[in-house]
């Protein structure tokens, strides 16, 4: 072997001992092209949502009697002032926009395409208030619990294993029909008062969040426990331990940043199932308030006249389905990377 063999050999080896296991992990994860996408679509979302007064061409509140139920692409009958007053794509290069109706109108003549783009707010504001919600209580209840050992972990986990014997659809329903029904009919309560405003300016989806968050965190405190029971007889646990660390400086400081981890990533695969169920509570009429558009609202809307407007169906459903899977393949993509018994499998 010369020495410049020898010599890159001696690199390759620093290369790849400096190497750190986030790096490696996110190398892993390039090598996901579906994971890659799925992300990338999801970005795509998220800066739609955010713009959304500037790729829709109308607020998704805007109606126009004239035409109801139009089909995708069909001239929009409103006069130039209407145009001026509405449209945000109006004196501008997109102008044509104004007077077309790109994926049809609703029975109210909303513009569909315009309900869609602001939908995703719903979808995305969903995703990320019940996960967070869902992953603060979990991590909290089932670090708690795994750290505290004992009759106190035995009492807190028979409290999960009582709560996971009750269908949550059924109670995710009832919080939400009661939560519906007090916001009608008001409260004396300050503190109801003052949640019913803001569910008021969230367009309903406050109680949506409450509901959903706060009943799908059984999963991640059991995740959470077990992180917790495997590391904390780990030699660094016991090395703070052994220098005087209090409780509260060993979970924060050396349980939670290990556990995390593993739970962000659990937790981005079951958003799509909280924009499946939000979708689903929206279809039955217990989701957001109208005129606030949601994707499940909009299927459930459209679907008595399926075979006449198949659009109104069909687009709402396709924008559903396709975020859903975006986030379904990026949650693979992140499970397949920082788990390093599955890397090299893609």
């Amino acid at each position: 072997m010369t020495a410049d063999k020898k010599i890159d050999v001696k690199n390759a080896k620093k290369i790849g001992e400096s190497r750190s296991p986030m790096q490696d992990a996110l190398r892993e994860f390039q090598r996901n092209k579906i994971a890659v996408a799925g992300m990338l679509f999801v970005f795509f979302v998220v800066f739609v949502a955010v713009l959304a007064p500037v790729f829709a061409p109308y607020g998704f509140e805007v109606q126009n009697l004239r035409n109801n139920r139009a089909k995708p692409m069909e001239g929009y009958d409103v006069l130039e002032s209407f145009a001026e007053e509405n449209c945000h794509w109006y004196d501008t290069p997109l102008e044509w926009g104004c007077t077309v109706f790109i994926a049809g109108s609703d029975a109210l003549g909303r513009d569909l395409f315009s309900r869609i783009i602001y939908g995703t707010r719903v979808s995305l504001a969903v995703a990320l208030a019940a996960s967070s919600v869902s992953l603060v209580i979990g991590l909290i209840y089932g670090t708690v619990s795994g750290y505290s050992g004992g009759n106190v972990d035995n009492m807190m986990m028979r409290l999960v294993d009582f709560l996971y014997g009750i269908p949550l659809l059924p109670i995710i329903i009832l919080m939400t029909v009661y939560f519906n029904a007090v916001s009608r009919q008001g409260s004396e309560s300050p503190l109801m008062i003052w949640l019913i405003k803001l569910d008021s300016a969230a367009g309903g989806l406050l109680f949506v969040f409450i509901a959903i968050g706060a009943l799908n965190w059984l999963g991640m405190a059991r995740l959470a426990r077990g992180q917790v029971l495997s590391y904390k007889e780990k030699e660094f646990v016991e090395a703070a331990r052994a220098l005087g660390a209090g409780n509260g400086h060993i979970i924060f400081k050396h349980l939670i940043p290990n556990v995390l981890g593993p739970l962000l990533i659990a937790e981005s695969m079951a958003i799509p199932g909280y924009i499946f169920l939000e979708a689903a509570l929206s279809f039955i009429g217990l989701g957001v308030t109208p005129p606030t558009p949601s994707w499940g609202a909009m299927i459930n809307e459209g679907y008595s006249g399926l075979r006449s407007n198949p659009h109104l169906v069909l687009y709402p459903g396709f924008a559903l389905s396709t975020l859903t899977l975006a986030f379904n393949f990026m949650g693979d993509g992140l499970r397949d990377a920082f788990d390093t018994r599955l890397r090299g499998r893609n």
